[in-house]
């Protein structure tokens, strides 16, 4: 883990933050001072240069509520889970620190390097792994009886290759379920009407409070929308 760590720290002042769903408490490495770093990038960039900020790497608070509904899932029943658009992989390591057999993916490699170190600071690479997936494009050996996505439908280009990756990486098991989280004022209508095509969709919406950074009692207010998607019967799996 240390040479891991050595590379982060090449590029990122880092440390480890207690995060707690429900009664599992795991250690996750972030950049230590984000709004900081996000100024050293804006003052170093070059006009008119594209920027690649390191959002993959901030904890959203959806990742928090769907970590939840992994916590739910039935340990002792073997399941395969998947993990899209991960960043540093919060929903995953929660996943597998409560049991299940994890692959946890993104496209960014070090978002993939953070999420290496986590998987070994909290001791879970028996049960952990990461793949680079674009899953606009790529195509995965396995199938897994669940995959999990939070804020993973904020562009409109990607809905319909999404809508696929979903249907042939799903496996027919009786827990086969894709669940995916997002913030409430991120509609993606578009996406919900490609995928009912072959998923029975549910959904709820969940408000809670985030606290204002540099206020210790005042707390913001936000709704974030939970969609568990289960294959149709008529449909066949795996087009």
């Amino acid at each position: 883990m240390e040479t891991l760590l050595t590379q982060a720290e090449a590029k990122y002042q880092t440390r480890f933050e207690p995060v707690k769903v429900g009664q599992q408490e795991l250690q996750i490495l972030q950049i230590a001072d984000m709004e900081s770093h996000l100024d050293r990038i804006l003052d170093t960039a070059d006009k008119g240069q594209g920027l690649e900020l390191p959002f993959w790497a901030r904890i959203w608070p959806t990742s928090i509520l769907l970590s939840y509904y992994a916590q739910r899932l039935p340990a002792d029943a073997g399941l395969n889970l998947l993990e899209i658009g991960a960043g540093i992989g919060i929903c995953g390591l929660f996943a597998a620190g409560h049991g299940l057999r994890v692959t946890i993916s993104d496209i960014n490699e070090e978002a993939l390097l953070f999420t290496r170190i986590n998987i070994l600071k909290n001791n879970l690479q028996g049960k952990a792994r990461v793949a680079r997936c674009d899953f606009t494009s790529d195509r995965l050996e396995t199938r897994f009886d669940i995959i999990l996505g939070s804020e993973i439908l904020y562009r409109e280009d990607t809905y319909r290759p999404l809508c696929k990756f979903l249907s042939r990486h799903l496996a027919s098991s009786k827990y086969s379920e894709v669940i995916l989280a997002k913030n409430y004022r991120l509609k993606a209508r578009q996406f919900f009407k490609m995928a009912q095509k072959e998923f029975d969709i549910q959904e709820r919406v969940i408000g809670y409070k985030e606290q204002s950074i540099g206020n210790e009692a005042e707390k913001d207010k936000h709704l974030s929308q939970i969609y568990r998607m289960r294959p149709r019967k008529n449909q066949p799996n795996g087009a």
